[in-house]
């Protein structure tokens, strides 16, 4: 029984870490577009597609590691 609430809190704690990297992400990749677009308004519709990308590419990383997770045993 102890044995299974470990491999649950590590789990859980993978989790977490994991998901800080692609939250800050997130977090870098829109406000830097919102910055570029406050400076200059014509550029965003040449930011929109390229910051929505990567998003998607950081959140994928987040979907990975909770993918990996829940095969681990």
């Amino acid at each position: 029984m102890e044995h299974e609430s470990i491999v649950v809190l590590a789990k859980a704690i993978t989790m977490a870490v994991s998901g800080f990297g692609p939250a800050i992400a997130i977090g870098l990749l829109v406000s830097k577009a919102m910055e570029s677009i406050g400076r200059n308004p014509e550029s965003a519709g040449k930011l929109f597609v390229p910051m929505l990308l990567g998003a998607a590419f950081a959140e994928a990383i987040a979907i990975y590691a909770l993918v990996v997770v829940f095969t681990l045993k």
